[in-house]
């Protein structure tokens, strides 16, 4: 059910023609209140779309009534036309809900430098209004997609103040609150956020401070954390909003929970579609002075090209690891450095372990843990393996 799992959401997908597929590409996700308090994240790349420009400015009074989404096209580095095309399109929706532009976020992706083919956008978007439904989430989530090879939704839900939350991907509400979420997104994932586009939603009675403390929250150990090939988008998004439908008011920490296990489902989801992935990698570091060296480390070991590379022939190459940790300022004893892959510690006080051949790497599923013996602090980091697949599919893409 997506972003409609929450009661006082509508949403559809529809195909307006930006793709020359025909496949869908205009998404709207619409709250019908009775409150309409939201939260954002955006990129951290100084090189921002025109929607991200749009949207931080709507997002500053706390709240949101619809977002406009579509795949196709990023309308990034389009110059004042693009500004005024995304302006085109929060007002159209606009008109389409009857509701004011400025309570409206826009959200596109695809190629950069690229105009988007506005009468078709505008055209698309009085059709995917009139499309609204509350079943409408699987289609939304479908219309966003570019090179993604599935659609990625999730929820999770709590039964009232004192009730923990329950994630996954379903099913849907029942008679407390709930958090559903769609996201997009296959490549250029790395920090601030990912390559993606989020819509988060919430039949809770949350304020926006509420929303906006538990969404920071989990992105800075969810999507904050999916580095898979090092590259960061100018479109990331990710928004929370609620429409307090359910009338129940829950424990900020435990709402904050629900939040944060939406946003792992998806950014894991991520990490699984990654243009050409055989392979899921999980880097943990472990025994760490402090977080943020946990975090140096492990995403020194996600963007080593040659471990990537070995993990995809299935090659247990440990050296790349401790290559990866001796090219930080973590704090660490290159002779007191642990690491273990799928299980089998193959190095040992910077030495080799047990032998490689232990390790088996047939599966997808790849745990790569370093022990830094320096501390008590910790972080995870999700990444890839670098396939032919991915070269081939981001030498051609805009060709």
């Amino acid at each position: 059910m997506s972003v409609t799992a929450a009661r006082g959401f509508t949403a559809s997908g529809v195909s307006a023609g930006i793709k020359d597929s025909g496949a869908p590409d205009l998404a709207l996700v619409v709250n019908r209140g009775p409150s309409y308090a939201a939260a954002a994240v955006f990129t951290s790349n100084r090189v921002q779309a025109a929607p991200v420009r749009w949207s931080r400015r709507v997002i500053g009074d706390g709240a949101l009534a619809a977002v406009v989404l579509n795949s196709g096209g990023a309308n990034a580095c389009t110059g004042p036309a693009g500004e005024d095309d995304a302006r085109a399109m929060a007002e159209r929706t606009a008109r389409a809900l009857r509701v004011e532009a400025e309570q409206v976020a826009v959200c596109s992706t695809g190629l950069i430098g690229v105009p988007l083919p506005m009468d078709r956008v505008t055209a698309g978007i009085d059709a995917a209004a009139a499309e609204l439904s509350e079943d409408g989430g699987e289609a939304a989530a479908i219309a966003i997609k570019t090179t993604d090879s599935v659609h990625k939704t999730a929820v999770a839900s709590g039964s009232g103040p004192d009730s923990g939350p329950r994630s996954g991907s379903g099913p849907g509400p029942g008679p407390g609150w709930t958090v559903g979420g769609m996201a997009k997104g296959a490549g250029m994932l790395a920090p601030g956020l990912a390559t993606m586009l989020v819509v988060l939603t919430t039949d809770a009675d949350v304020s926006a401070p509420t929303l906006d403390s538990a969404l920071r929250q989990a992105v800075r150990t969810t999507f904050d954390r999916v580095d898979s090939d090092g590259c960061m988008s100018t479109n990331d998004t990710v928004l929370l909003l609620a429409s307090g439908a359910s009338g129940v008011r829950p424990d900020p920490a435990e709402f904050a929970e629900a939040v944060h296990g939406v946003c792992l489902d998806l950014a894991l989801r991520l990490v699984a579609d990654a243009e050409g992935a055989s392979k899921e990698i999980e880097v943990r570091v472990v025994g760490a002075a402090s977080e943020q060296d946990a975090v140096t480390v492990g995403r020194s070991i996600a963007r080593n090209n040659l471990l990537k590379c070995a993990l995809h022939g299935e090659d247990p190459n440990w050296g790349r690891v401790l290559s990866a940790i001796g090219t930080t300022s973590a704090v660490f004893d290159p002779d007191r450095l642990d690491v273990s892959i799928n299980g089998v510690r193959v190095c040992r006080d910077g030495a080799a372990g047990e032998p490689r051949d232990k390790v088996d790497l047939s599966g997808r599923a790849v745990t790569v843990t370093v022990d830094l013996r320096s501390g008590d602090a910790s972080a995870t980091i999700w990444t890839n393996d670098l396939t032919a697949a991915y070269v081939h599919e981001n030498s051609a893409y805009s060709s």
